[in-house]
């Protein structure tokens, strides 16, 4: 989705719009998230509004996604909900020094030319809205390091071993306290 510069103005705007998938997936391959896949066009919803040189833009977006448990390996789907909001500020006006982020720097973002692409910083908004660690559920019990077997759907009969073997010459270390 692009915005024309000229045609924001200082009165706010409402747009509602589908974002392909096929970006964010591509996006998600090449990066530490793979374990998910976005299983439909993201919803967004935002308004926008001009100040002088300055655009902002707040909004929501909704995605459903796919992901592998990183406990058990079960695929699950969840829907996931952000709301995000945005200062554009045209590229003349960005400062290229190193200095350490503020919390009000992240919702600041820079635009050149006389088009807005939002692609770009949805996508960004997407990818936060993931968690780092896919679980199907928050009590997931995982799987059993003896014999693979998913703990949420059976008690398996495996003992644990304790202490791993090749750790045992440990044990006859004499701590002094």
């Amino acid at each position: 989705m692009k915005l024309r510069i000229d045609d924001i103005t200082a009165e706010g705007r409402e747009i509602s719009f589908a974002e392909p998938e096929q970006e964010l997936n591509r996006t998600l391959t090449r990066g530490n998230l793979r374990e998910y896949f976005v299983t439909a066009p993201l919803q967004v919803s935002l308004s926008y509004y001009r100040a002088g040189t300055d655009i902002f833009v707040s909004g929501t977006l909704e995605a459903e996604a796919t992901a592998a448990c990183a406990r058990c390996a079960e695929e699950f789907s969840r829907p996931s909900y952000r709301r995000f909001r945005y200062v554009l500020a045209p590229k003349a006006m960005s400062d290229n020094r190193d200095l350490e982020l503020t919390a009000e720097d992240l919702e600041l973002s820079f635009y050149q030319g006389d088009e807005i692409d939002l692609s770009p910083l949805i996508r960004e908004q997407a990818l936060l809205a993931m968690a780092e660690r896919p679980l199907c559920r928050e009590e997931c019990r995982g799987l059993c390091p003896q014999c693979g077997a998913n703990l949420n759907e059976i008690s398996c009969r495996c003992t644990s071993g304790g202490l791993d073997p090749r750790l045992a010459v440990l044990r006859t270390l004499k701590v002094a306290r």
